[in-house]
């Protein structure tokens, strides 16, 4: 056998080892995804999306509650984290060798490793305890927590692939540092900032253990961001281990839900990503 022949063998070798890796990797997930869809899309209707849980022990009901507690605490902590989030980028990227962007860099990574329940317990202690009550408020605040440190690092990262010749052209049309930043920087960096702000929504989305120590959950519809509301990923908790077979139907059918919001954001975070590094590609 010749050194050629020795070398395609070697190299078909790990190419299939790569591919059994990868396979091995994929796996898991369309395991899951198959075990939802046969046993959570039988239950979706379209009673599962507008109407409210029915009594204990009795069959029908849908999620309506948890939709809407969904959307209105995430849609709360973004209006929270995302222009904190963005702006602690900003600062990072374009002022990096100060004081303030390295200690706010490194709490940003700290955060990113932090577990959800710590942030759900510290939200608990802030905010719950003190009102004596558990409230939308503190979800939406203990979301925002989680949402900042992701939402930072992903727009520094993409400020620093600008390239310098736009900043001095900017800067030498007499434009002042702050407004080069943001007219300039920022638009051309746009739909990468989008990206991380689409992974951070995906992210917070399907939090659990934050919620259980913040909004606790319902099952009643309500939009007073004051008092306890449910939410999908509390609803999978609670009806997974609830007592009945209807419940853990519909534990299955939020699930599925719940995993198709997260595959459209993370889609649409995909696309935009394209987007930027098609751009400086």
């Amino acid at each position: 056998m010749n050194r050629r022949v020795l070398r395609r063998w070697i190299s078909n070798f790990m190419v299939g080892t790569m591919i059994f890796a990868v396979l091995i990797a994929v796996l898991p997930l369309v395991l899951i995804l198959a075990t939802l869809l046969v046993k959570g899309v039988s239950s979706l209707n379209l009673a599962f999306f507008l109407k409210t849980p029915a009594p204990a022990g009795e069959s029908g009901g849908g999620v309506a509650h948890a939709i809407i507690g969904t959307l209105m605490m995430v849609g709360a902590a973004c209006l929270i984290g995302l222009p904190i989030g963005i702006g602690a980028g900003i600062f990072s990227a374009e002022y990096p060798s100060s004081r303030l962007a390295t200690i706010t860099r490194f709490i940003s990574d700290v955060m990113n490793g932090t577990p959800s329940i710590v942030v759900g317990v510290f939200a608990w202690t802030l905010i719950v305890a003190r009102q004596k009550h558990f409230s939308g408020y503190a979800g939406s605040a203990a979301l925002a927590m989680l949402m900042i440190p992701m939402v930072m690092r992903t727009t520094e990262e993409m400020i620093k692939l600008v390239p310098h010749s736009l900043r001095e052209a900017a800067l030498a049309l007499g434009y002042p540092r702050w407004r080069t930043s943001l007219a300039v920087v920022v638009r051309t960096t746009l739909p990468g900032i989008v990206t991380g702000s689409l992974l951070a929504v995906a992210r917070v989305s399907g939090e659990t253990a934050p919620l259980l120590f913040t909004a606790l959950g319902s099952q009643f519809m309500g939009t007073n961001l004051n008092q306890p509301m449910g939410a999908l990923p509390l609803t999978v908790y609670t009806y997974a281990n609830g007592p009945y077979e209807d419940w853990h139907r519909l534990a299955w059918a939020t699930a599925l839900v719940l995993i198709l919001v997260v595959f459209v954001l993370s889609l649409s975070a995909r696309i935009a990503t394209r987007r930027i590094f098609g751009r400086y590609g």
